[in-house]
């Protein structure tokens, strides 16, 4: 089910400004048994990007009763939240008085999403470098051209995932998800100042290491770090944490570093 303003129907306005410039937030969610996972945190999430691009959000309770809408006859499904800032005139520049579209749906968890919880999967490093653009930094908003890009440098349907470096050679995160490293019974992630998306699971998983006593740091990570890391994994919402079995052809073990951080997650109420 789509719904677009409230209403079941799949179109919007040819002049919204989500279409023609990108311009809006987005979030990617799971949904259980009908109703949204840690929705507070991805409301707090779509809030903190909006506010960056000074956008009007609906209220909490109004997407979420969409979401449970859309996803009422599932018993686990995707969930995707589209805010823009609405239909305007030809330009770039908005009144702020502009109205907001609003489209929630829903949609099967995509394939191995539970399965390469423990299998793990393999992975790959993408020849696409991001652009850095500090504005943005963390915010998930619509212009995802460079993940469309890197997504189409292979079509091995083996390869779960690609690595994104910036510029300079830093890695950042996955094309839809984001990385973390372990080493020395201590986890690492991208800094996300400059490039990246700042998602709810990545969040998560470094609270929950503040709560164990584990060192998580928030750094600059190369290439060559990941590659010499004791082990790697990637989060998403949908996903939760995937161990890394093949990294760039380089077969991998899932330690025990990454099962843990899925114990912690696994453990966790949303309510």
């Amino acid at each position: 089910m789509i719904l677009v303003d409230g209403e079941p129907r799949p179109e919007i306005s040819a002049t919204d400004r989500g279409l023609a410039y990108g311009d809006g937030i987005f979030r990617t969610l799971a949904a259980s048994a009908g109703r949204p996972c840690f929705w507070t945190r991805h409301y707090s999430k779509l809030a903190h990007d909006a506010a960056v691009l000074k956008l009007q959000l609906p209220r909490a309770d109004v997407l979420e009763g969409e979401v449970r809408a859309v996803c009422k006859d599932h018993e686990a499904c995707a969930v995707k939240i589209i805010v823009t800032r609405g239909a305007g005139p030809r330009g770039y520049s908005y009144t702020g008085h502009e109205r907001p579209t609003r489209i929630v749906s829903a949609g099967p968890l995509p394939p191995g999403t539970i399965g390469n919880r423990v299998s793990g999967v393999k992975v790959r490093l993408c020849a696409l470098r991001l652009s850095a653009q500090p504005a943005l930094a963390g915010v998930k908003h619509l212009n995802r051209l460079e993940n469309v890009l890197a997504r189409a440098e292979w079509q091995d349907p083996e390869i779960a995932e690609g690595i994104l470096c910036d510029a300079q050679g830093h890695v950042i995160a996955g094309t839809m998800t984001n990385l973390f490293i372990g080493i020395d019974g201590a986890l690492a992630t991208p800094g996300l100042e400059r490039c990246g998306v700042a998602g709810v699971t990545r969040e998560r998983v470094m609270e929950a290491a503040g709560r164990h006593g584990v060192a998580c740091a928030v750094t600059t990570l190369s290439w060559t770090d990941v590659l010499g890391a004791d082990e790697v994994f990637l989060v998403n919402s949908l996903a939760g944490v995937w161990p890394v079995r093949d990294l760039d052809g380089e077969p991998r073990t899932p330690g025990e570093m990454t099962r843990t951080v899925q114990q912690w997650l696994g453990q966790e109420d949303d309510a």
